[in-house]
């Protein structure tokens, strides 16, 4: 399952275009699915306009009745699609704005990543030209200051909030902070604080190019430059540790159960069959075809006793041929 995370606030011109735009890149993506959108107590229309696309896609709207910024907003998305998950070592977490600056066809690339065995997939923005020149110079300011950070590798934009994560990471950082906030900073840092939060309990880590759209902008930016550049002075500079590889003879989670599917698909196949298990034990195989000689043996050596030893070969494969139907 893949569960997309959208914190929106004030967003009635393009909250709508993202949910159908997402759709539209899911029927050709062919993936289960399903939308978690947090109103963060708008005052504009847009409940409104969500309200329509609940009922025909995999939607839920969550709300907040005051609003409690975008960092509080996406937490608690995160935990809601951790709540939900059912196979968290396989399910998937997208987050992305509501104000169409993401792609929403970069989605696919992204989640082909995670299923090719990363745990996060972080996006490298490539600045367009046509974007605002706050926004412009204070990406060249803060990635000259972002460098001072130890990133893990590949890890090049810690600051865009357009990413996959395996939600096994996303319940283990969960878990770590016990009763306290995932997230205590907000805007740009919040993305920076989110990864070094998660990043430590994902082993690998990979990073795709994404191209913001900011001529869809239909709204002032919110960005703050200044209190984003005073919210990532306070980051931690220790480096971030990722989890340790699995041994090469141990199998990822999805592979392992896989595996699994497949024996029980095997078992349940020879019970239809109507193959005998002796001992309620495993489906025919050499070590059952073993277990049923010996009886045969048995009779062949009782046999054998009574006829002086004749003819032992062809009561052995008498009696396995009897077992066999």
């Amino acid at each position: 399952m893949i569960y997309i995370c959208i914190p929106a606030h004030n967003e009635e011109r393009t909250v709508g275009v993202v949910l159908w735009k997402i759709r539209q890149v899911m029927l050709d993506f062919r993936r289960d699915y399903q939308i978690l959108v947090l109103d963060d107590a708008s005052t504009d229309s847009t409940p409104e306009v969500l309200a329509p696309y609940a009922r025909v896609l995999p939607l839920t709207i969550l709300r907040n009745d005051e609003r409690q910024g975008y960092a509080r907003s996406l937490e608690v998305l995160l935990r809601e699609a951790v709540r939900r998950s059912t196979y968290p070592r396989r399910d998937i977490v997208v987050t992305l704005q509501a104000d169409f600056t993401d792609e929403p066809a970069d989605i696919p690339a992204m989640v082909k990543r995670i299923e090719s065995g990363a745990d996060i997939v972080a996006g490298a923005t490539r600045l367009p030209r046509n974007a605002p020149r706050s926004i412009r110079w204070s990406r060249l300011g803060l990635g000259y200051l972002m460098r001072r950070f130890p990133w893990p590798e590949p890890v090049t934009d810690p600051l865009t909030g357009f990413r996959a994560y395996r939600v096994i990471t996303l319940r283990k950082a969960i878990q770590s902070k016990g009763d306290a906030p995932l997230l205590t900073l907000e805007g740009w840092a919040a993305n920076a604080e989110l990864l070094r939060v998660v990043a430590p309990y994902a082993r690998r880590i990979a990073q795709t190019e994404i191209d913001p759209r900011y001529d869809r902008l239909c709204r002032e930016t919110r960005f703050q430059p200044w209190q984003t550049i005073r919210q990532v002075l306070t980051l931690p500079r220790a480096p971030i540790t990722l989890a340790a590889e699995e041994p090469a003879g141990a199998s990822a989670g999805a592979r392992s159960r896989n595996v699994q599917a497949e024996r029980h698909a095997a078992v349940a196949s020879n019970g239809a069959n109507g193959s005998p298990r002796p001992n309620g034990g495993a489906p025919r195989g050499r070590r059952g075809n073993r277990r049923r000689r010996g009886p045969s043996r048995s009779r062949q050596g009782a046999q054998r006793q009574a006829q002086g030893g004749g003819g032992g070969e062809s009561i052995q494969v008498q009696a396995e041929g009897k077992t066999d139907e």
